[in-house]
């Protein structure tokens, strides 16, 4: 089924509500895949042993923060080619892709690099010693597959910013189909493999970031879609200004999507210090917010390419068309999510454990996870309608302070300082994410006026 860009002008808001609604569904259903390979890897190492989930544990999370960066910098793809799409320039998306790709490349070494280097600093910061060697052995694994997440994600967004989501869906499930099998061979030794046990989990997820990648260049290659854009007729070598342009756009956007992770993680951290029941809970807690988190942010992908497209073809009133139909959606699936941790918790909760302490803890909160619902949605929402207007090094700077200017020192000294506790440190970011939505929200309304929206075309070459 195809997807008529030019449509939704014709319809009005309801029209460009349907529009986002049908792009974003395949997004959505990709980061759920994708947020399932954390519960798949977590599964196989604990059945493994204890060593191995915590081992699997810290890798993770040595993995995932850093890889924010280049998957966030590689976000300037999907508003690059929706403007060149939208401006009836599609002969020029081919020669983009190509320099996106040794942007992708680059990253892809530098994340290697990082990756190589870490597990050296795991002893001397402190991490259990009968941790470092699975945790070590985790990241060796994975770190060779950076350069196929880095590609992946590079025609990923390529498609997604040409309007077309379902390979995202298909290839994320894919991935989340082989890693299962694979990762459990590798891990314990099964069908002739040998037992790796946390490094079987960071080669399997390897190997399956490969396939995804592997198969997201076919899609591209064999797809009449894109038959006209000749993504690979040619090699173009390295053209410095127009990898700048993609930096100056894209790096901003990791670096605001690695302080919004890193909110979380120094939150989990510092409610680690008070000890096992609380950190239980808050891992139950977050994880149950985390996949709620994955609607809104699939509509914001979503979002930016339908602002970017309209910002294209020089259709002012269409980017807030755009925009609040994005939010319209926003507002009302974090509604559904923020009933649901409201009504379930408890029920919710007795999915993860049966450890009373830990579940009290856990269920009340989720009613802060339901509190944070709203503004959550709105501030990833207003961040990817500003993507798409290639707004990006104010809203990081907003984040910025929003996030660690507000949230952080917030939720440290009640949940730290006077001794609240999780909640305290929960009340800090229900704090940073509300004035993130008030900052980023005003910011999108200011930087969509038409005077402002014509600089921005003439900018990006529009």
């Amino acid at each position: 089924m195809s997807l008529d860009v030019s449509a939704p002008a014709r319809r009005g808001l309801a029209g460009e509500i349907r529009t986002t609604a049908f792009l974003a569904a395949p997004l959505v259903a990709g980061h759920v895949s994708t947020g399932l390979i954390g519960f798949v890897d977590n599964v196989l190492a604990g059945h493994h042993g204890t060593t191995t989930l915590a081992s699997v544990t810290v890798g993770t999370a040595l993995w995932w923060l850093p890889m924010m960066v280049p998957i966030g910098t590689l976000l300037s793809v999907p508003p690059s080619v929706s403007q060149l799409d939208g401006a009836g320039r599609r002969g020029e998306i081919g020669a983009l892709f190509r320099q996106a790709l040794w942007l992708a490349l680059g990253l892809g070494v530098v994340l290697f690099a990082f990756l190589s280097a870490i597990p050296l600093l795991l002893g001397p910061v402190g991490i259990a010693p009968e941790i470092v060697p699975g945790a070590t052995a985790f990241l060796h694994g994975i770190r060779w597959g950076v350069f196929a997440l880095t590609l992946f994600f590079c025609t990923r967004y390529l498609s997604e910013g040409l309007h077309w989501t379902l390979p995202t869906m298909l290839l994320s499930a894919g991935g989340l189909l082989v890693l299962g099998p694979l990762g459990y061979a590798l891990t314990f030794g099964r069908f002739g493999f040998p037992e790796l046990g946390a490094g079987g989990l960071g080669y399997a997820s390897a190997a399956m970031l490969w396939l995804q990648a592997v198969g997201f260049l076919l899609v591209l290659r064999r797809a009449r879609r894109f038959a006209d854009l000749g993504l690979f007729a040619r090699f173009d070598p390295p053209h410095w200004p127009t990898i700048r342009n993609l930096l100056a756009t894209g790096l901003p956007i990791g670096v605001t999507v690695m302080m919004e992770g890193g909110l979380f993680i120094a939150t989990a951290l510092l409610i680690g210090r008070l000890g096992e029941v609380p950190a239980a809970a808050h891992q139950i807690a977050i994880n149950l917010a985390s996949l709620c988190f994955m609607v809104p942010m699939g509509l914001a992908e979503a979002t930016t390419v339908r602002v970017g497209h309209a910002l294209g073809r020089g259709d002012f009133a269409g980017v807030r068309r755009a925009a609040f139909a994005g939010y319209a959606i926003v507002l009302a699936t974090q509604a559904v999510s923020g009933i649901v941790l409201l009504t379930g918790n408890e029920a919710l909760v007795g999915l993860y454990t049966r450890d009373a302490a830990v579940a009290a803890l856990a269920a009340s909160l989720l009613l802060y996870a339901a509190a944070f619902q709203f503004p959550d949605g709105v501030q990833v929402l207003s961040a990817g309608a500003l993507r798409g207007l290639k707004d990006t090094r104010v809203p990081m700077l907003l984040a910025a302070l929003a996030y660690w200017g507000i949230g952080m020192p917030l939720g440290a000294g009640l949940g730290l300082g006077l001794g609240w506790g999780p909640r305290g440190m929960w009340i800090g970011l229900i704090a940073g994410l509300t004035f993130a939505s008030l900052l980023l929200c005003t910011r999108f309304l200011r930087a969509s006026t038409p005077r402002r929206l014509a600089a921005a075309r003439l900018r990006g070459g529009a």
